[in-house]
């Protein structure tokens, strides 16, 4: 997987791009069909040949190429359009029915693109923030702002992806904000100064709080809280120099008593903002913080 879309994941094979979106309900990748022809054969009008394949499928009464499911994709023109898509079982019969010495390559780039988890398809987006100058497009400071960075990291792989919650949510006991009074919660947090240090970790520990999201929250919270020290003091977090457990253990207790992790962030500044190789091991760092203890 190379590179992404707000709308969906956009796979590169021999150059070509096949535009992907992950079906929740169904636990799986789906896959324009009509871009994986354009990438294996050299038909100048792929959703023509795609139109032929179907009738002629119709006519043999072979059903693989007629129950493709249709999904809105993003398209060329910028529009969400409806589009013939697949998963992977579906398309490896597909490209069985095309004449074409690539198909035995991207059966074995399938089988491999299926192999990656959500995890690191969203985080190679956030590293996308990065190469593509699209993290210097996102508001500062703002819920809005953060549901730009959420959708961002997530658009295409969960549905729910840039939305605020509806349900309440807690982990380890501790309940975040009432979904009733979320909105309100966001708009006070919004509010609060971000001149200081102090005043920034305060705004932080709030943001935490509210948890607007169903998942992904310190992801996208993280990136957040950078650009607040970034555009007010210059500074950014190297992540890589909090240590795991006493990065959670310290954001646990932050609602209470967030002096612990105000020592770990201040301790971790670093005057290296526009630093590529920071950003990247801080995002892997990130990351790392939400993995599961083995």
């Amino acid at each position: 997987m190379d590179r992404m879309n707000d709308n969906g994941a956009i796979d590169i094979f021999d150059d070509g791009d096949i535009r992907s979106v992950w079906d929740d309900s169904g636990k799986r990748w789906m896959y324009s069909v009509i871009d994986v022809i354009a990438v294996l054969t050299d038909s100048g009008n792929p959703r023509h040949y795609w139109t032929m394949m179907k009738k002629r499928s119709a006519e043999s009464k072979n059903e693989t190429l007629t129950n493709c499911e249709r999904l809105k994709l993003l398209a060329a023109d910028g529009k969400m359009r409806l589009t013939d898509v697949a998963d992977t079982e579906q398309l490896l019969g597909i490209v069985q029915l095309i004449p074409s010495k690539r198909v035995e390559a991207f059966k074995r780039w399938l089988s491999g693109n299926e192999q990656i988890t959500i995890d690191e398809r969203s985080k190679q987006k956030a590293k996308q923030l990065f190469d593509t100058g699209a993290i210097n497009e996102m508001e500062v400071g703002t819920a809005n702002g953060l549901r730009q960075i959420h959708m961002y990291l997530f658009g295409g792989l969960y549905s729910h992806a840039g939305k605020i919650r509806e349900n309440n949510i807690s982990k380890g006991g501790f309940k975040f904000a009432n979904a009733m009074y979320l909105h309100d919660n966001l708009r006070t947090v919004e509010k609060m100064p971000e001149t200081t240090f102090d005043d920034i970790v305060a705004k932080y520990v709030e943001m935490n709080i509210a948890h607007p999201f169903m998942e992904g929250n310190g992801r996208s919270t993280r990136i957040w809280v950078d650009l607040i020290f970034k555009k007010n003091l210059e500074k950014c977090v190297d992540w890589q120099r909090i240590n795991k457990r006493d990065y959670l253990s310290a954001m646990e207790r932050s609602h209470t008593d967030d002096s612990r992790i105000k020592e770990l962030l201040r301790n971790a500044l670093t005057e290296e903002i526009n630093d590529r190789e920071t950003f990247m091991k801080g995002i892997d760092h990130s990351y790392y913080y939400e993995e599961p203890d083995e």
